[in-house]
């Protein structure tokens, strides 16, 4: 991809692999744009080239950052070195991390975190779909812009494919000494056994995010590298204050699972009664309160119809059971007798 004119615009931040400059592109026919620049030196080549085809594979997901271009730039650093560029779309409200320090001691409003918590779920359904794990989903890596409809204030989509993997995959940084897949304070205990990548891990690291957007905090927030690990081990998890609605610790809990399967999948997350929108349990309690008012309406017509049918019973005429009138003629007459033999 060509372009007229490039003018670097300001620093955006450094990640592992590289560093981020926001560039103004300028078309042949004029148009102009901006795009984040992923810039990676030789050494980090091979991971901005298969960052740059899970993105190519993952265009048109919901949720997913968006690549431009059909493979890498490539330009000269200003040490003179060659440079391996990807071009990414802007999110000028920054990342996630940097978007709840607008916030009161970092906590987002609860439905900005329902919003966001579906986002991300839909995000990680294309990834699971197409065969990949994140591996490092962080308040860092999701990126916050402006809403083009009016369903929500800001979207939020996945970025940063770098330490991605497919599912069943080991990173080749894996070992003993450091059993970590991604950022240590959003991992897994299953994914420190053996590096495996596993889609669980995925929904793991969610559960520390909606955490997060709750408290203002970090996960494992003051506990050392080393203890971390062993706290995963022995089947530690972070702590969930009691304050947070019912709903939300139990998705989260969920997310917190020990065993891996009972997570679920982001797919089924969906539907999880936390992310209910408001209109949805408005209709569910319009449905609840139409089958008690039916029920009762039920229950009353039938008593009703109960008593009417009582009321209405004809009572038994003697003359239509001849063999009993001449029984209770007998017993009558059996009875004068007693009397009359006693009186004498």
């Amino acid at each position: 991809m060509q372009y007229s004119d490039e003018e670097f615009v300001k620093f955006l931040g450094e990640g592992s692999y590289g560093y981020v400059y926001l560039v103004r592109y300028t078309k042949h026919d004029g148009s102009s744009f901006l795009a984040a620049v992923k810039n990676s030196y030789d050494q980090d080549f091979d991971n901005l080239q298969r960052e740059f085809q899970i993105l190519r594979e993952l265009r048109g997901s919901p949720r997913i950052i968006e690549c431009f271009g059909d493979k890498l730039e490539q330009g000269i650093s200003s040490y003179g070195n060659r440079v391996h560029k990807l071009l990414l779309e802007y999110a000028s409200e920054g990342s996630l991390s940097a978007f709840m320090d607008n916030y009161t001691n970092r906590k987002l409003p609860e439905p900005m975190i329902k919003d966001f918590t579906r986002m991300i779920l839909q995000g990680l359904v294309s990834i699971h779909d197409h065969g990949y794990v994140h591996c490092d989903l962080k308040s860092d890596n999701l990126l916050v812009f402006p809403c083009k409809d009016s369903s929500s204030s800001y979207e939020l989509k996945i970025s940063d494919f770098g330490n991605s993997l497919q599912v069943g995959e080991k990173p080749h940084y894996w070992g003993i000494d450091f059993p970590f897949v991604g950022t240590p304070i959003y991992m897994s205990p299953e994914s420190l056994r053996d590096g495996g990548a596993k889609k669980t891990l995925d929904l793991w690291s969610l559960g520390c995010l909606v955490l997060e957007m709750y408290t203002g905090v970090i996960p494992w927030q003051g506990v050392e590298i080393d203890d971390l690990a062993t706290r995963l081990r022995n089947g530690e998890v972070p702590e969930i204050p009691e304050s947070l609605p019912c709903d939300a610790r139990k998705f989260i809990e969920t997310c917190f699972s020990k065993k891996p399967e009972k997570r679920g999948s982001a797919y089924e997350l969906l539907f999880h009664r936390f992310l209910r929108r408001e209109e949805e349990e408005k209709t569910e309690e319009k449905i609840r309160s139409s089958k008690k008012s039916f029920l009762l309406r039920l229950r009353i017509r039938r008593a009703s119809k109960k008593s009417m049918d009582i009321s209405e019973k004809k009572p038994l005429k003697l003359k239509n059971f001849p063999e009993v009138k001449k029984i209770l003629s007998k017993v009558l007459r059996l009875k004068q007798s007693r009397f009359w033999v006693e009186a004498v």
